[in-house]
């Protein structure tokens, strides 16, 4: 799926947590961490954590390791 910035923004931001939180997956999948957060925030991440989790794949670690490091943030 070929989708321009302004398209996966729009999908970032959508209504629907479902779709927020597999696109936020697929970014963080496949972004450097640096860039997810010019995206969407850690505040996001948390909120929509359990619809995230199942589609972070090879990826789910690394966030899992992250967020709880920066869990008092």
């Amino acid at each position: 799926l070929d989708l321009t910035i302004g398209a996966f923004r729009e999908r970032l931001d959508a209504s629907d947590p479902a779709v927020r939180a597999y696109f936020i997956a697929k970014l963080m999948r496949q972004a450097k961490p640096d860039d997810v957060f010019s995206f969407v925030s850690v505040a996001d991440i948390r909120r929509l954590w359990p619809g995230i989790v199942g589609h972070l794949g090879e990826t789910r670690d690394f966030w899992t390791w992250l967020l709880d490091a920066w869990k008092d943030r």
